[in-house]
């Protein structure tokens, strides 16, 4: 990596903390990428840091508290350094965030590929100025997509293929935090995962808020970028993020499914299992249609792992329409629940919607969804207990042991040596001692 010698930055050492999505954690590594490359160390345990980059989300107002704690915390930590705020909280709330005392710089989304430049530029104003500046809000703007690929301390690779959302559903703030759906080129990705591949990486997962809608900028296809992705060689395994059950086609599903490097994975938000609450959310499918595609995705790849998103409490979502939702869920032949409770955001238009529920009643929906939840992914991995699987394996903090996943997603602890970054074959022979994965072993 070359470093200029005459950058502002070089010597200089940065923090970084990120909330939220993949999404997030992809764009705030292509961050410490692009600071590395002008001198720029990441700070070790104890050490003070000249710059600080927080990353932010702003999905619920639980987020929001946390985003605002991790600011206070990292102003705290590291008294007079530079603090960058950007992400979704930043994009919607600015001058809450520029308000906060030690904040630098609060910056949109569009500006993340230009964080050091406007780092660069603040320092040398600050330095003319010789003194602090009061904090800077770039102006809200989403002209271009900003690319992303970088794998920051993971084996694994997170390759940014759109951004942004033309949906609008009634309780999301997402395209107010992220502006409509945009992508980079199908050229432009093929030539990061090669990238990729030249690193050594073996794992791309495709991220993105609506990624299914691949296309809206430059005229191509979802379909068409993962064909264009599926021959880069030296990729073995590529994973869907998350994709809307609409836009997940039988053509997507029938390339996965023949595909050299897709893996059986895939994770489909369905927020409820009530047409009447998904109406009210403006969701653009309903039961049936989300039926379909998991019932088809089974029939073509019988082993595949399948993460569904709900969201309980939503405004509408009374008693009775939770209970059918509740007996939907249960009868969908899926892998594992990721359950949110909904939380009011200012500005959407479910704070229309008549019939509140009140926060007792969404802890108790949600814990009985987490049951559910529990029980289909103790019955997935005790499926394959006995089989062996490709297994994508990663160090750990513990000496001699590491992590991966199989290629339908099954957690797994193994014992070896020299093993990082590392696909091998090996045997899932029963659950590890606090029983959040399955032992593995030699073939």
């Amino acid at each position: 990596m070359v470093v200029s010698e005459s950058s502002i930055l070089q010597g200089k050492r940065a923090a970084y903390f990120t909330l939220g999505c993949k999404l997030n954690f992809a764009e705030t590594s292509a961050i410490a990428q692009a600071l590395a490359a002008e001198g720029v160390s990441s700070v070790r345990k104890g050490e003070h840091a000249d710059i600080c980059i927080v990353n932010t989300c702003s999905v619920t107002e639980v987020a929001d508290h946390k985003c605002r704690q991790a600011i206070h915390k990292m102003v705290r930590q590291h008294p007079g350094a530079l603090v960058v705020v950007t992400g979704c909280y930043a994009q919607l709330k600015p001058q809450e965030v520029a308000a906060i005392e030690g904040v630098s710089l609060v910056l949109d989304q569009d500006k993340k590929g230009r964080v050091v430049d406007i780092i660069k530029e603040y320092l040398a104003s600050a330095a003319v100025r010789g003194k602090e500046m009061s904090a800077l809000q770039e102006d809200v703007a989403f002209p271009v997509f900003v690319p992303s690929c970088s794998r920051g301390e993971r084996t694994r690779y997170f390759l940014k293929v759109q951004d942004g959302c033309n949906y609008f559903c009634t309780y999301c703030t997402i395209p107010f935090a992220r502006g409509r759906s945009r992508n980079g080129s199908i050229e432009s990705l093929v030539d990061q995962a090669r990238q990729a591949a030249s690193e050594g990486g073996k794992e791309i997962v495709l991220t993105g808020v609506n990624i299914g809608d691949f296309g809206r900028t430059t005229g191509e296809s979802f379909l068409d970028l993962l064909r264009a992705l599926d021959d880069v060689e030296g990729i073995e395994r590529y994973r869907i993020s998350s994709i809307e059950p609409n836009l997940l086609t039988d053509e997507v599903l029938q390339f996965c499914a023949s595909s050299r490097a897709f893996m059986p994975h895939f994770h489909i938000p369905l927020q409820s299992g009530s047409d009447e609450v998904l109406r009210l959310m403006h969701r653009r499918y309903d039961t049936s249609l989300f039926y379909n595609k998991v019932s088809r995705a089974r029939e073509l790849m019988p082993d595949c792992f399948i993460g569904v998103d709900v969201i309980v409490g939503t405004r509408g979502e009374t008693s009775a329409l939770f209970d059918e939702a509740e007996r939907f869920i249960e009868s969908l032949h899926v892998s594992q629940l990721h359950v949110f409770s909904y939380s009011e955001r200012p500005g959407t238009a479910a704070l229309r919607i008549p019939h509140i529920v009140g926060p007792k009643e969404k802890h108790e929906r949600s814990q009985r969804l987490l049951a559910i939840s529990d029980r289909k992914l103790r019955a997935f991995y005790e499926c394959f207990i006995g089989q062996v699987r490709p297994v994508l394996l990663e160090h750990s903090h513990t000496r001699g042991l590491y992590n991966g996943f199989t290629d339908n997603y099954i957690k797994v602890e193994y014992h070896g040596a020299d093993c990082d970054n590392k696909i091998l074959p090996l045997r899932l022979v029963g659950w590890n001692t606090d029983e959040s994965a399955l032992v593995a072993i030699e073939n």
